[in-house]
């Protein structure tokens, strides 16, 4: 879960979590809104693309989730479980859109009214089987949970495992880098990846 590039990773530490933008745009704090949108963005984007649906069939379901989050900020109970709310709202807008779509394919369209009856009747929670977007999103938890962290850990695991195999570096290296003794760099490494894994436990 940890095999992606350093550029996928968030360089700021100690971010705000979700639950503190949330009820920051409760408040009407604009930077916040924009916040929640662009750390949340690319993963809007890629449900509908990893679903096959066109660029712009995706900036459609995009727009659609954030528009909802935005009528709904005062009424969504638990703040810390945004990402699973955005991802569930984006999932069923994608599936929605595949359905018209295809009903609209194969109907004429003297039978608009039948065909929006039956989009109707899909279950709201249909699911999107894709194991890239479940990596997609798991990839999302990490680098949300990396810039939860202080400096210290946030740079040292980004060190150990955020680089291609090319890059990595030694523990030598490492202890150069983060201006430690390079004996220290096993435990301290053990140390950060409890508070990392303590940080998705909550999620």
């Amino acid at each position: 879960m940890l095999d992606f590039p350093i550029a996928m990773v968030a360089t700021e530490r100690m971010e705000p979590t979700d639950k503190e933008l949330l009820l920051a745009c409760r408040r009407g704090e604009e930077p916040a809104w924009e916040a929640l949108v662009s750390r949340y963005q690319r993963l809007m984007y890629a449900i509908p693309r990893r679903a096959g649906l066109d660029e712009d069939a995706a900036a459609e379901v995009f727009q659609e989730v954030f528009t909802t989050l935005f009528q709904k900020l005062a009424d969504i109970a638990e703040p810390d479980r945004l990402h699973a709310w955005l991802v569930t709202t984006a999932k069923r807008k994608t599936w929605r859109l595949i359905s018209r779509e295809r009903l609209h394919a194969h109907s004429p369209r003297a039978n608009y009214e039948e065909d929006a009856d039956e989009l109707a009747r899909i279950p709201d929670d249909a699911l999107l089987p894709d194991e890239a977007l479940l990596q997609m999103e798991d990839q999302h938890r990490v680098r949300a949970a990396l810039g939860q962290l202080d400096e210290r850990c946030g740079k040292l695991l980004s060190l150990l495992f955020f680089q291609t195999a090319q890059q990595s570096p030694g523990y030598a290296e490492v202890a150069v880098s983060m201006g430690m003794p390079e004996g220290s760099v096993g435990p301290t490494r053990a140390r950060c990846l409890e508070k990392m894994l303590r940080l998705l436990d909550k999620d």
